[in-house]
């Protein structure tokens, strides 16, 4: 019996661990900005279970990694795909730069009223490729149906300022009233409850820029009191931008908690030299005890609408009301002659670029304005037209019935250097996460939805060494998880969840450019969402297990 006993210890004994999945022999960067050390790493179901020498285990699947890079799942700050998953959820253009998660900012998709829907449902006729039925009312329950409908992707979401604003107020440019503000405020906590990451805001654009300073504290301090943070799209990145900046600090000073500036910029030649006085703005505030942060975009130039070019009166009431300004003959004049006008009172980025060919068009619903016009830059539109730039701009939105897509040539790229190398700067892309297929290719965009992060890595990273692929990997998980308050995210530590970006750092690179936006980056190999392989040899698996990521103040409801 003895004996027995002891050759079954013996037996049990040799048994090796058996994991899900073991990835072998990478060099694993954790997300703490320590350098890269050689180590396995093993996951079972959704969650890392063991990172070392694992020689002795064996996997259900197994990864080969000699040669490339094993990090934590990176995190796009500022996505706009919260529209795109809806007729693609496989979030191909992210995916394949290693993203696990889209933080949706600046506008969010709820809490919506029945008016808003409608508009919404009138402006999708103009481009009916792009329509979706609307069968949620708040953030929540978005966030929910997207997780049932399918994402490759974890996703989360901050409720925005400017779309409780219009609930409550629709277009109106004016102050709400305190029983207004109360019912905003109230949304605010909702959505919080919900699980969004805060308050956001885009203060150069109508209705956002209709908000006063103390409305945004107000508003904020809601999502204080529940651990969140305000992030925004700062009123100005040109002329005006040590007041918006101020603005942002003093934000987060009165309402308690932290702020991020969205995709930190200097917009113009005459400011590309404020960039050591914001700096040192920022370092200020956080050296009186503030958590001022920011994230920032690889590219020079930026990409919005006509609307970004145009006062903000002219657009009050939404788009019907915007057009009937522009046809009227009175207010097209002033409105010209606005456009014309070196102001700080509001944001032109049309005379920031300081070129109309600096001003590229990129996005149309109409047909024969998007066959004949897109790519061409706004000066070349405008000797076709026979008018100039600024009345050119105005017919275009009225033809269209849109805000026009755009991308203006605004940056430096020593400025693009400087702040990559910013410690508390973070990445998003500030784009949809797009397919290289189908309805996309009919659609122009900006080069970073394909390759933002790859080309951080492989342009800023590998060959111009602006920054350490340790510092890069830092900035793009474990930074932006511990400004979100993610729990058990943005590193590689066991018990965190799957979420993995496995690539060659010797081949990471973008691809994408303004003329052929529409190629996927390469040197991405694999790709875990919470355990789940959903990038494999660099191409997609269809697997879908992205779930949402909720804020600090989410109220688990059953």
């Amino acid at each position: 019996m003895t004996l027995f006993i002891a050759m079954f210890v013996a037996l049990a004994s040799c048994k090796k661990q058996t994991y899900d999945v073991i990835i072998r022999g990478g060099t694993v960067y954790d997300g703490s900005g320590k350098p890269g050390m050689m180590a396995d790493v093993a996951m079972n179901a959704d969650t890392l279970a063991f990172i070392g020498d694992l020689k002795n285990a064996v996997g259900k699947k197994e990864i080969d990694a000699k040669g490339l890079a094993v990090a934590p799942g990176f995190i796009n700050m500022l996505s706009h795909a919260e529209g795109s998953l809806l007729f693609d959820g496989n979030s191909q253009s992210d995916i394949r730069q290693g993203v696990t998660l889209e933080v949706f900012g600046e506008g969010s998709m709820g809490p919506m009223n029945d008016k808003m829907k409608a508009d919404d449902e009138e402006a999708m006729k103009r481009d009916p490729d792009w329509a979706y039925k609307i069968d949620w009312t708040t953030l929540g329950q978005y966030l929910e149906g997207l997780e049932r409908k399918g994402v490759s992707t974890n996703v989360a979401s901050f409720v925005s300022a400017i779309t409780v604003r219009v609930h409550e107020l629709g277009y109106a440019n004016r102050a709400p009233s305190a029983e207004e503000l109360e019912r905003m405020k109230a949304l605010v906590k909702q959505a919080m409850d919900e699980g969004a990451m805060g308050v956001t805001s885009a203060l150069i654009y109508a209705p956002a820029n209709y908000a006063s300073t103390e409305e945004l504290i107000e508003l904020s301090k809601v999502a204080a009191a529940s651990g969140g943070m305000y992030i925004a799209h700062i009123r100005s990145e040109g002329n005006s931008i040590f007041e918006a900046v101020n603005e942002t600090i003093r934000i987060a000073r009165e309402a308690k908690l932290p702020a991020e500036i969205y995709h930190l910029k200097f917009s113009g030649k005459d400011n590309w030299n404020k960039i050591d006085s914001v700096i040192a703005m920022i370092d200020n505030a956080n050296r009186e005890g503030l958590k001022i942060t920011a994230d920032m975009y690889t590219y020079t130039a930026g990409a919005t609408g006509l609307d970004a070019a145009m006062p903000p009166w002219l657009q009050e009431g939404g788009i019907k009301e915007w057009i009937k300004r522009m046809q009227n003959p009175v207010m097209r004049k002033k409105a010209l002659q606005e456009m014309r006008t070196p102001t700080n009172e509001w944001e032109n980025l049309m005379m920031l670029a300081g070129d109309f060919d600096k001003v590229l068009l990129m996005g149309f619903t109409n047909d024969s304005l998007r066959r004949n016009f897109t790519g061409k830059t706004l000066g070349q539109v405008a000797k076709i037209y026979g008018k100039t730039p600024e009345e050119t701009a105005m017919d275009l939105v009225i033809t269209d019935g849109t805000r026009v897509g755009t991308a203006y040539f605004l940056m430096t790229e020593e400025n693009v250097k400087r702040q990559i190398q910013l410690p508390y700067v973070s990445f998003g892309s500030d784009a949809e996460s797009s397919t290289a297929s189908g309805n996309f290719l009919k659609t122009p965009t900006h080069p970073r939805a394909y390759g933002n992060f790859s080309r951080l890595l492989g342009k800023y990273v590998r060959d111009e060494k602006v920054i350490s692929l340790e510092e890069a990997i830092r900035r793009l998980t474990s930074l932006p998880a511990s400004n979100l308050k993610i729990q058990k995210r943005g590193a590689l530590m066991p018990g965190y969840f799957g979420d993995l970006a496995i690539f060659d750092p010797t081949k990471i690179a973008d691809h994408a450019t303004f003329e052929n936006p529409h190629q996927y980056s390469t040197g991405m190999v694999h790709v875990f969402v919470n355990g789940t392989q959903v990038l494999e040899n660099g191409e997609h698996t269809n697997a879908r297990p992205g779930r949402v990521v909720r804020g600090p103040g989410w109220k688990k409801t059953e």
